[in-house]
């Protein structure tokens, strides 16, 4: 995987839908960076995406919780998105299945979720056997597998931001990101939000 430059949402675009974009893309570098903290083997972990500053207005006792520069940010910008980890999500064996059954509150302006996967090169999933205890067993063993944990970001109105981070450069300067990085992982996180 290139981890060279993705574009990113311009600073110098001062519409709502661009500050928007950029509050997202936030989000999900600031989600991805707090998952990587605690390490690899993690399970699925989701996130309701609310703007601040309509969080503070319902509940002004977040503002204790949240650091001054956290603060200065949502007050300059209404776009501007905190992520509230969702506890006690069940453990699933299928992503899709789990998406599938989730719905957000119109309070929730977006969704984040994030995965780790395994990854072979392109053209090696077609020599793994069709039993699927066999080809899982394959899957792990291969030696050009890639572990990858995928950090994907959705609100209500449209945008969509992805951060991919590998076993083999973990390091946060080595984070791909980009609007459709993982295309159908977008579209489940997206059909969450109703």
């Amino acid at each position: 995987m290139s981890t060279s430059p993705t574009p990113q949402p311009t600073a110098d675009d001062p519409s709502p839908e661009a500050r928007a974009h950029r509050a997202l893309a936030d989000a999900v570098r600031e989600i991805e960076h707090h998952v990587a903290a605690a390490g690899w083997d993690a399970p699925v972990r989701l996130f309701a995406l609310v703007r601040t500053q309509d969080a503070l207005a319902a509940e002004p006792g977040l503002a204790d919780q949240l650091t001054p520069e956290v603060l200065a940010a949502a007050r300059a910008d209404d776009q501007h998105l905190t992520s509230v980890e969702q506890e006690g999500v069940p453990a699933a064996d299928d992503l899709e299945r789990l998406l599938g059954g989730l719905t957000w509150p119109s309070t929730v302006h977006g969704a984040a979720v994030t995965v780790e996967r395994v990854m072979l090169p392109p053209g090696a999933e077609e020599d793994l056997p069709t039993d699927h205890d066999a080809a899982l067993a394959a899957l792990l063993a291969h030696p050009q597998r890639q572990d990858v944990r995928l950090a994907v970001g959705v609100l209500r109105s449209g945008p969509a931001w992805c951060a991919v981070r590998t076993r083999a450069h973990d390091s946060d300067d080595a984070v791909g990101q980009g609007p459709d990085l993982v295309p159908g992982l977008v579209e489940a996180v997206r059909a969450t939000l109703g």
